[in-house]
């Protein structure tokens, strides 16, 4: 997996599934509550990359992807249209930011227990479209360059990496995570808006 494909992995984690990795580490039972999260976070995005990279594979034999310096290939148009649909969703939180609220199921976590932080896990990467996007474009990527699976264990790795960071903040520095998170969260809620339009953004500039 070369370095254009592999910062896509921090995107993964922007938006309600960082805040859900957030929200994990400040409830009773952090650690393992977490640790399934991660679970079903690296389970996720290696089913979802497998299933991508398989799809790309399948259309590949009717259609050409051609060279990725080919500004005319399969592979480049479909990376000018998820630039497209990427710009139209700044917009949109741009447009929206004043009535743009974080997801309701997530004020549900802190009570969440091992097994529905671990669905939650799978769910906030499957279903997000923007995790979809990102992993269509890996599918793409690989099945343009001809790589195998395996080249896709660095993006999945720093994936569940990023999705860590709060479990390892919190494991890091105790004391000040548990004061410092709570006010963390807070700010990512009242700024939902600003962390789709920089998502949306980084993810431009990554695969442009």
């Amino acid at each position: 997996m070369d370095l254009q494909i592999l910062p896509l992995a921090i995107t993964m984690m922007a938006g309600p599934q960082i805040m859900s990795a957030i929200i994990f580490v400040t409830t009773g039972k952090a650690v393992p509550v977490s640790l399934a999260f991660l679970l079903g976070v690296a389970v996720a995005v290696t089913a979802g990359v497998a299933i991508t990279r398989g799809i790309f594979a399948l259309l590949g034999h009717g259609v050409s992807f051609g060279s990725s310096s080919d500004s005319g290939s399969a592979g480049k148009i479909i990376q000018y249209v998820l630039i497209a649909l990427l710009i139209a969703a700044a917009l949109h939180n741009y447009v929206k930011r004043a009535t743009i609220e974080p997801p309701r199921w997530l004020g549900g976590l802190m009570d969440a227990g091992p097994r529905k932080a671990l669905i939650t896990g799978l769910l906030v990467i499957l279903l997000m479209p923007s995790d979809i996007m990102v992993m269509l474009t890996v599918g793409a990527h690989m099945e343009q360059h001809h790589l195998g699976f395996a080249a896709a264990l660095p993006f999945i790795g720093l994936t569940v990496l990023v999705a860590a960071l709060p479990l390892l903040v919190l494991l890091l520095f105790h004391r000040r995570a548990v004061r410092v998170m709570p006010a963390v969260r807070t700010w990512m809620n009242s700024h939902a808006w600003l962390i789709n339009i920089i998502t949306c953004l980084i993810f431009i500039a990554l695969i442009h």
